[in-house]
């Protein structure tokens, strides 16, 4: 009885890692090219002033168009530092491919080192109308490297005034050392976060007033790798430059 019950529960276990598969592929960018395809990304560049200086978290980074490869069908984003400078790379689809609900996925390796602050990210197509935070954040992976074996998953909104109230800290111990799958499914009622298909965090609010729920409209994609910063830093350890966060690839499926 035991081993068919065991059985049964790897069945379902093998049914639900291939679920995205099972889903209707709406958009992918696979990176198979030489050079990143700027029919569907922007390049955000300098380090955020006037308006938004240090990107509005005191990162240190200056954002450029060389700090990145692609690579064997990979993105690979490079932080460096020269002299007193570190540079990175900064990317979005913004005005260009846009999603409201469904599988938001990546398939990434981290970089490693004190003070990085690798992430993949959503903001709300109407930023630049209603400003931060009313636009609505998914951060589908954040890590900081001075916390290492640590996966974040976060949403801000207008009703937590752009403060990290409802968010979840994963532990995995070694996930810097492979390639991980990291993605949310996101449906009118709920937002479901996953490391490789692990289910570390719902956000289901009962009342989905706008002040709360912001995520009615369509939302567009940020890959970067920032330095330093309110939440990556503020120490950083320049030994540990270069250091390479590789993207496979990006995906969006459509919920059944």
């Amino acid at each position: 009885m035991k081993t068919l019950q065991l059985t049964a529960l790897l069945v379902l276990l093998i049914a639900y890692s291939g679920n995205a598969q099972n889903q209707k592929l709406v958009w992918a960018e696979e990176f198979d090219g030489q050079s990143l395809d700027e029919a569907s990304w922007n390049y955000e560049l300098g380090d955020g002033c006037p308006n938004l200086c240090g990107w509005g978290n005191n990162e240190r980074q200056i954002y450029t168009k060389e700090n990145h490869r692609l690579e064997d069908g990979k993105l690979i984003i490079t932080a460096k530092k020269d002299g007193d400078t570190y540079t990175s790379t900064r990317i979005t689809t913004k005005d260009k491919h846009e999603f409201q609900y469904g599988r938001m996925e990546t398939r990434a390796k981290l970089p490693v080192g004190h003070g990085l602050w690798p992430a993949f990210w959503m903001l709300g197509a109407n930023i630049s109308e209603v400003g931060w935070p009313a636009c609505g954040e998914i951060d589908i992976l954040e890590y900081v490297g001075r916390e290492p074996g640590e996966i974040f998953t976060s949403l801000h909104t207008p009703d937590s005034h752009g403060n990290t109230i409802n968010t979840k800290k994963t532990q995995f111990p070694g996930i810097e050392d492979a390639y991980h799958v990291y993605a949310a499914e996101w449906s009118p009622e709920k937002i479901d976060f996953f490391v490789d298909d692990q289910l570390v965090y719902t956000f289901n609010p009962e009342d989905k007033t706008e002040a709360v729920w912001p995520f009615d409209q369509p939302f567009y994609f940020i890959l970067n790798l920032a330095i330093g910063g309110n939440f990556g830093g503020p120490e950083v350890d320049d030994t540990i430059f270069p250091q390479e966060f590789s993207i496979d690839y990006v995906r969006v499926y459509e919920l059944e």
